[in-house]
């Protein structure tokens, strides 16, 4: 179980990374993020597990404004 999830995290934070459009990376990366705290959930640290939802879901939301700014601003380019 903690390997298929191991893997599934790691598979989400590649798609991430090399996804060119920015609002699904955003998501690729809040579900990596939550792989991240559920295998700390299963390996006996909850609190590890709380901490990396809170900041995970803080750098989610930021990335997020950031993606839908950029993406903004090219819609705009592309009428011009």
């Amino acid at each position: 179980m903690v390997l298929v999830i191991g893997l599934a995290t790691v598979a989400m934070a590649l798609f991430a990374i090399l996804q060119r459009n920015l609002i699904r990376a955003v998501i690729a990366f809040a579900l990596s993020s939550v792989g991240l705290a559920l295998l700390f959930f299963l390996l006996a640290s909850p609190y590890a597990a709380v901490l990396e939802l809170v900041v995970g879901s803080g750098l989610v939301a930021v990335l997020f404004l950031v993606a839908l700014v950029l993406a903004g601003g090219e819609e705009e380019k592309v009428r011009a």
